[in-house]
C-alpha cells in the first residue's frame, strides 16, 4: 500500500477530485486546507496570507492511501490535472504504507482502506 500526499492549488481542487471520482476502485481522498511558503518565500505571491509577520500561499493538500498497482493511475491524474505551468503547483509525494487499521470494523491491510 501507498500514501499519496500532494499539494495544489485551491483552484485546482475541483478539478482534481472530478478526475479522481472516476478511477474505479478508489478508496477516497481526504482534502485538508494548509498554508505554507516554498523556495521564493511567498513574497510576490498575489494569493499569500501574512501571519504574525510572516507570508504563506493557501494550498490544499489530499492524502490517498492506495494499493500498489494503482498508485501510477492516481499520481498522473493529480498531476496532469493540477498543472498550471507556473511557479507554485505544488508536489506530489508517495510513501509506503506499513499497515491501515479500520476502526469501525477491525479489518487490516488492503481490507481496511
Amino acid at each position: 500500500m501507498k500514501e499519496i500526499k500532494a499539494i495544489i492549488r485551491p483552484s485546482k481542487l475541483l478539478e482534481v477530485t472530478e478526475e479522481l471520482h472516476e478511477i474505479e476502485g478508489l478508496p477516497g481522498v481526504t482534502i485538508i486546507e494548509i498554508k505554507g511558503f516554498g523556495k521564493n518565500r511567498a513574497r510576490n505571491a498575489a494569493d499569500k496570507v501574512v501571519y504574525e509577520m510572516v507570508e504563506f500561499i493557501p494550498r490544499i493538500q489530499l492524502e490517498v492511501v492506495v494499493a500498489d498497482d494503482m498508485v501510477d493511475e492516481v499520481v498522473n491524474v493529480i498531476q496532469k490535472h493540477a498543472h498550471t505551468g507556473n511557479t507554485g503547483d505544488g508536489k506530489i509525494f508517495v510513501s509506503t504504507v506499513d499497515d491501515v487499521v479500520k476502526i469501525r470494523t477491525n479489518e487490516r491491510g488492503k481490507d481496511a482502506i
